[in-house]
């Protein structure tokens, strides 16, 4: 009993104390530029797919959307999102925003992945394969062109929903599906080449190089994954958050503290079919920790 009363209590400690960090943390239109760009330094790379140039100065974020044409809100959206890993904008602000620049910020994305980073990477992996052997060299060499061919095939299909998108006047139902595919094949085929190049390719000779290659792919990485989100977030009609009577059942277990095969002995269900629920849970209430999902679970009830 007292344990149960003890994980409330540090649920909702952690509810008061990340609801008002996020507040401090956010990114508004008040901050300079110069200092919103400091605190994330991969927000550098997001500046070309406004057309905001550098030379702003000490001009707040307010400013420079102004003179440069940017809708100020959406790009404050795009930032706090590439930012912050719990920031989720309301359906207010949402629904707020025009699909079309969303449309148009993410085929800028496209041309950015096809045009500047992979033949970025492709032109270290050059430099690095030339001193590992013909026969290693090929197999790189072509894992990469195989890898770029698929992100050229993906990027493909996605502009081709992303003119329908545009074309439907904002009925999203068209595309939804695809929007809810996973991007992670292609994230995956990247942190295996990280793998590849921490682990089994000789550094003496190009070791900076090498760890430059790295950095990007995880740079990149990062990147696509943002990117995804900005897609599910902005352009996906939103999913209907109720919990099945299943995941209802699987909460309750959680917020007593029960592991996923304590569950699934309970419920006589599989181990992984108790962890689908429990990800589907945390989509559809934000709450990732045991403590917070106890405290859900109690107010649910209340």
């Amino acid at each position: 009993m007292y344990a149960r009363v003890w994980i409330f209590f540090i649920g909702g400690m952690f509810f008061f104390s990340y609801f008002c960090s996020m507040k401090k943390m956010l990114f508004t239109g008040r901050m300079k530029m110069a200092e919103m760009i400091t605190e994330n330094y991969d927000l550098i790379l997001m500046l070309p797919r406004f057309g905001i140039p550098l030379g702003f100065g000490e001009k707040s974020v307010k400013e420079v959307c102004r003179e440069c044409g940017v809708d100020e809100n959406f790009f404050l959206t795009v930032c706090n999102i590439y930012s912050f890993d719990d920031y989720r904008p309301d359906g207010e602000e949402v629904s707020g925003i025009d699909k079309g620049m969303v449309v148009a910020h993410l085929q800028a994305s496209h041309r950015y992945y096809i045009e500047e980073r992979l033949p970025h990477l492709e032109h270290h992996l050059e430099h690095i394969t030339a001193g590992v052997g013909e026969q290693s060299a090929a197999i790189l060499r072509k894992y990469f062109a195989d890898y770029r061919r698929e992100v050229r095939e993906h990027v493909r299909r996605e502009e081709k929903s992303l003119s329908e998108l545009a074309a439907a006047d904002g009925q999203q139902s068209a595309v939804s599906e695809h929007y809810r595919r996973s991007h992670d094949n292609i994230k995956d085929k990247l942190s295996d080449l990280t793998q590849i190049i921490l682990k089994y390719i000789p550094g003496e000779r190009l070791n900076e190089e090498m760890m430059e290659l790295v950095f990007d792919i995880m740079q990149l990485s990062r990147d696509l994954e943002k990117h995804a989100l900005i897609e599910e977030l902005l352009l996906v009609p939103e999913e209907d958050c109720s919990l099945s009577d299943r995941e209802q059942e699987v909460l309750e277990l959680v917020a007593q503290g029960l592991s996923s095969k304590e569950i699934g002995a309970r419920l006589k269900i599989a181990v992984n079919t108790v962890n689908t629920h429990r990800k589907s849970i945390t989509k559809k209430t934000g709450i990732k920790s045991v403590a917070g999902l106890a405290v859900y679970a109690m107010l649910k009830k209340n």
